[in-house]
């Protein structure tokens, strides 16, 4: 495992202690860039048109695709290290 990847880890971790509740748009990107740091571009159809929150994750998601997952893990860190400062 690398130390990128080691790193992306705890910070998924680390995460599940924010006192507060993020905003909306910070949890879908937290989310999108999750999801793209873990399984790279997204291959999954679009949910059903009355599912709302599962509409927004698939849109957040596919925004990242052609982001190397590198790149996603750092953006992740990154935002998870300000939310937690």
């Amino acid at each position: 495992m690398t130390d990128l990847r080691r790193e992306f880890e705890q910070a998924a971790e680390d995460i599940q202690r924010l006192g507060t509740r993020p905003d909306n748009d910070t949890l879908l990107k937290l989310y999108a860039l999750y999801k793209q740091g873990s399984e790279g571009d997204l291959r999954r159809t679009q949910p059903g048109f009355f599912d709302f929150v599962g509409t927004a994750k698939h849109t957040a998601w596919a925004q990242l695709n052609g982001v190397p997952e590198e790149e996603a893990m750092r953006r992740y860190i990154a935002l998870v290290q300000q939310l937690l400062a």
